[in-house]
């Protein structure tokens, strides 16, 4: 342990952004407060880089720009500062959006953008005409909460929006989608055609035709969950299996450590809700060729090289932590994920059958909510994955 720098050519230190989760930190706390059996410190980290021999002023600001990542660090002062201990202020009522029923257009495009609302100005015109009914207006935990609710990562409005004419220059997508059209008329699907009905018809058509007998369906459906016999110490027994997968190509593309390491918690959450063991899981990404140089990394974007192993090293740092074996881990490198990184993290689970019990829930039931409170990284996330990212979005997508 010392106070002093390494003696080098260039130094520089990175830290956290203030509200981003630092392991290492909270790791540092635990371990100090087991061996002095006393309250728990505060103690914050910072990674210092050394760097040896001739580096020009202009590499050394390269260097830096590949190692920190705006949306979750930035440069640290190398001075010892005065304290560490960070402090928010807690306001003490919820401030209400005066006027807001009274908006015109021009004021809603003007409200959404100053606050960095997911939502568009239709959504918020919707809101104004809402709440004029109500005859008051919100506040602004109502219109976040609607904002997160409404957003693209909850409510999947892309691929919810209406497709009204399709054009194909592949014989095979076309042959694909009259099929699926044919498969609307058996089930008599009368409802928009969207993304989502594309996806989802196939187990519709099979439902209709009675080949998903083994189908567990419930009113809470958190994950794929189907009804084997499994066989243990010779007995027959009722149990089901749960699959469930996670897309999370936005938030890894910005920010590749936590979005692998949610991408993979987000597949686990819903399996384990449904009171399952999640024991296997599966791991497929997609990413342009990581060997170009940094020099070609498109503007706006993270290197490739910095995205796949960062990663990388998200996933499996959620993975080893909570103990979940990944049997595939399977990389796709084509020049198309360099406008869009794909991120799936796949799993699978199963309980006995009488360990899970179904009941409908009804007014007065007590919500019980375990483990830490949201961070402030953890606020807006769900908002601010859905927004269309543009060159800015690196620097400006930090904890909400």
């Amino acid at each position: 342990m010392t106070e002093d720098l390494p003696k080098a050519d260039r130094i520089f230190a990175v830290e956290y952004l203030p509200g981003q989760f630092d392991q290492r930190a909270d790791s540092a706390e635990q371990c100090i407060q087991i061996m002095s059996c006393g309250d728990r410190p505060t103690v914050a980290s910072a990674k210092v880089y050394a760097l040896y021999g001739d580096v020009t002023e202009e590499d050394f600001e390269k260097i830096k720009k590949y190692v920190v990542n705006p949306v979750e660090a930035r440069i640290a002062s190398l001075e010892k500062p005065a304290t560490i201990k960070a402090e928010y202020s807690v306001p003490k009522e919820v401030a209400t959006i005066n006027g807001f029923i009274n908006y015109g257009e021009e004021e809603l495009k003007e409200f959404v953008k100053d606050y960095g609302l997911a939502m568009d100005e239709s959504d918020a015109k919707f809101c104004r005409d809402y709440f004029a009914e109500e005859k008051r207006d919100p506040t602004i935990t109502e219109i976040r909460m609607i904002d997160t609710y409404w957003s693209d990562h909850c409510r999947h409005t892309t691929f919810l929006t209406t497709i009204d004419k399709v054009k194909f220059e592949d014989g095979l997508l076309e042959k694909a989608y009259n099929e699926y059209l044919a498969g609307r008329r058996e089930i008599s699907r009368e409802k928009p055609i969207n993304l989502m009905d594309i996806g989802t018809l196939a187990a519709k058509v099979l439902k209709k035709r009675g080949l998903l007998q083994k189908l567990d369906e419930s009113e809470e459906i958190n994950a794929c969950t189907v009804k084997i016999d499994v066989e243990v110490n010779g007995e027959k027994q009722k149990w089901l299996l749960l699959f469930k997968n996670e897309t999370h190509n936005h938030p890894t593309e910005i920010e590749p450590f936590g979005g692998a390491a949610t991408c993979i918690g987000g597949a686990i959450r819903d399996p384990l809700s449904g009171r399952s063991y999640v024991y296997a899981a599966m791991r497929v990404t997609g990413a342009a060729d990581p060997t170009v140089p940094v020099s070609e990394t498109i503007k706006g974007k993270l290197p490739q090289r910095k995205i796949v192993q960062t990663a990388a090293a998200g996933y499996s740092s959620y993975g080893n932590q909570i103990g979940l074996a990944t049997g595939i881990v399977d990389e796709i490198y084509h020049k198309g994920y360099a406008a869009k990184r794909m991120e799936i993290g796949a799993v699978i689970a199963a309980a006995p059958a009488e360990n899970v019990r179904r009941e409908t829930p009804v007014k007065g039931d007590k919500v019980i909510l375990l483990g830490g409170r949201t961070g402030r990284d953890g606020i807006g996330g769900a908002t601010g994955s859905s927004k269309a990212h543009n060159l800015k979005s690196v620097e400006t997508c930090g904890a909400e």
